[in-house]
């Protein structure tokens, strides 16, 4: 599918892998590309998830004539090219000398080995020099001219806001490639319209058992089958998909797009372990989402890097006496402060979206949103401390997730 809809993707080490996984260097399970990388497979085996972005990136930027930019999640190539952005003058360096500065902090022996696949390229660091000079604003499509697509793991739910953040700065001009449907480590759908925008995936029969729950049906649904779903309603997945793993609700939301032949074509939608709800008001988060965006127009000059909502029962005895609420961290570029009265729009914003939401709030039960600014960086931090590449949570339920986050507030 990907060859035939950018018939030059395929050339061999013609694709740069920017992708982590701890102590794997090789690319997730099912990755389409595996030979074709000229990312060397040391630099999948780096302990630290910046430190390999940051190599892979360097071996890219060798690669003048790429055609694919593949990452594993969005928010890694968002991550890498964020590196870009702040270290291009060391990697240029990098790039003319062919030694890895002493401040990229590898270990020795695992920098030996990179340090002696790269060779001195003055022209290609004069190249790099001179591009980011004129700015990031499509600078993907100026530093690989021949580049021809975006392939990424994941492109919707949390990943949406980094493939849109992308296609609108560095990546501009450049159309995202998803291939595959993984869920809780299964592999169960396949993506075989690479030029369309919004993915859809075709579920394979054979690949995994689904049954699926209708959203809409009474408070005890049954579950139906491959041949039994309608198109444009919205299901919940359950999946038994290997050996220990029967009945797995996997708290996925699809909506059935279609049917190819007579096989359904989903859309991911939501997932339900990511919907606010502090009095059982149910805010999905994608919809929350929409509602924050609505009110960056309000406040002229903010561009969203990045957020994650708290639950205030998470906080324990820190947030007060006050009724059960909602924190919000973001970070934000164009405003250094926000005023209490632009911090209040993002809960108005709410309570126009959410009616439930209003009533809560118009009782007292629960109680005004809070909003916190965070410094740059803090959110490849926190996908860090993740550890395995995962999907951004949305919202955070682990205290010491909580602490990271907190400990980098400004504002």
């Amino acid at each position: 599918a990907l060859g035939a809809a950018f018939p030059r993707a395929l050339a061999r080490r013609g694709t740069a892998l920017l992708h982590w996984t701890p102590g794997c260097p090789r690319a997730p399970a099912g990755w389409p590309l595996p030979s074709l990388y000229c990312t060397p497979a040391p630099a999948g085996a780096l302990p630290s998830r910046a430190a390999a972005l940051r190599v892979q990136l360097l071996f890219a930027l060798r690669q003048r004539a790429l055609r694919v930019l593949e990452a594993g999640l969005a928010a890694e190539l968002h991550d890498a090219l964020t590196a870009l952005r702040a270290e291009w003058p060391r990697l240029a360096q990098e790039l003319e000398l062919g030694r890895l500065s002493p401040q990229a902090g590898l270990p020795e022996g695992l920098r030996d080995e990179l340090q002696a696949l790269l060779t001195p390229d003055a022209a290609r660091a004069a190249e790099l020099r001179a591009e980011c000079a004129r700015g990031f604003e499509g600078v993907v499509r100026r530093l690989w001219p021949q580049l021809q697509v975006v392939v990424v793991r994941t492109a919707h739910g949390a990943e949406r806001l980094y493939c849109d953040s992308l296609r609108q700065a560095d990546c501009q001009g450049l159309p995202f490639y998803c291939p595959f449907y993984q869920v809780a480590g299964a592999l169960l759908g396949v993506n075989l319209w690479p030029a369309e925008p919004a993915p859809r995936f075709l579920l394979c029969p054979d690949w995994a058992f689904f049954e699926f729950l209708p959203c809409l049906a009474s408070k005890e649904p049954r579950t139906v089958l491959l041949d039994e779903l309608w198109e444009g309603r919205e299901y919940g997945l359950v999946v038994t998909a290997q050996p220990g793993e029967y009945r797995c609700r996997t708290e996925e939301v699809l909506k059935v797009a279609g049917f190819h032949k007579q096989c359904p074509m989903v859309e991911p939608v939501r997932r339900e372990s990511q919907t606010l709800s502090v009095r059982g008001e149910s805010i999905p988060e994608e919809q929350f989402c929409q509602s924050l965006c609505r009110t960056l127009r309000m406040w002229p000059g903010a561009r969203l890097v990045d957020y994650v909502c708290v639950e205030s029962s998470l906080l324990g005895d820190s947030s007060g006496p006050c009724a059960p609420h909602y924190e919000v961290f973001m970070e934000l570029q164009g405003l250094r402060d926000l005023s209490e009265g632009q911090r209040y729009k993002l809960d108005q914003c709410l309570q126009e979206d959410f009616p439930i939401y209003k009533s809560f709030r118009f009782k007292g039960s629960i109680g005004p949103l809070r909003l916190h600014l965070v410094r740059p960086g803090t959110f490849p931090r926190l996908r860090e401390a993740l550890g395995s590449p995962v999907p951004m949570p949305r919202l955070l339920r682990e205290e010491q997730l909580l602490q990271l986050i907190q400990g980098s507030v400004i504002s």
